[in-house]
């Protein structure tokens, strides 16, 4: 049976290295339902993940006991609880920076959805690109930007702009408040100490598989 994991309080962080594999779990498991499975393994999660079984189970049992040696865990009760864990419950508004082709493909992916994230404002510098709607949402003039971070609750900035705008957008983003940004371009950004600043580069993850699996 489920037992609830211990209370924690409010300030209470976990470390980078846990809050990456929850987080990789979280993926495998918003997956794993999709697909119509009603429980998983630690090594079913270890095979999607490369991180070790034992791991896993250790990782998990720091919060409380979510499994059943021989059942596997339910994935509906261990996704509410990683959720609780990593503090994603709810709606978090972002505004995405680029109506370009990057930025339509982020629009598109039903990722965020998924995970309680909700694109409320996408803005773009292009004129062109003003006034068109990117699926259900309108693009706005790149001069809203403060606006729209304050009358729509921002919290994260999404980055999908040429590396050579990038600094001045995340300049811009941080000056109306954001203290998250996530960055797709190649800029290395210059931001203050209390703005968390995540780059996504495929190119990255590829090459840091090849050498593990190549080596």
């Amino acid at each position: 049976m489920l037992q609830a994991p211990p209370q924690t309080a409010p300030t209470d962080r976990l470390t980078v290295g846990v809050a990456a594999r929850l987080s990789r779990y979280l993926q495998v498991l918003t997956q794993a339902k999709k697909m119509g499975k009603a429980r998983i393994s630690s090594q079913e999660i270890s095979d999607y993940t490369n991180i070790n079984a034992t791991q896993i189970r250790r990782d998990l049992s720091a919060f409380g006991k979510f499994g059943k040696r021989g059942v596997g865990y339910n994935i509906d009760s261990l996704l509410g609880e990683i959720r609780k864990i990593l503090r994603t419950q709810g709606q978090h508004n972002i505004l995405l920076v680029g109506a370009g082709r990057l930025g339509e493909a982020i629009v598109s992916s039903p990722i965020f959805a998924e995970h309680g994230i909700h694109i409320a404002a996408i803005v773009d510098t292009d004129p062109e690109k003003v006034g068109r709607h990117v699926g259900d949402i309108g693009v706005s003039d790149y001069g809203e930007l403060g606006d729209l971070v304050r009358d729509k609750n921002i919290i994260v900035g999404v980055l999908a702009v040429p590396a050579t705008s990038a600094q001045q957008a995340a300049e811009d983003l941080v000056d109306s408040g954001v203290k998250i940004i996530f960055n797709y371009s190649e800029a290395l950004l210059d931001v203050p100490s209390d703005v968390a600043v995540h780059t996504s580069n495929p190119a990255v993850d590829l090459l840091y598989a090849l050498y593990f699996h190549l080596t």
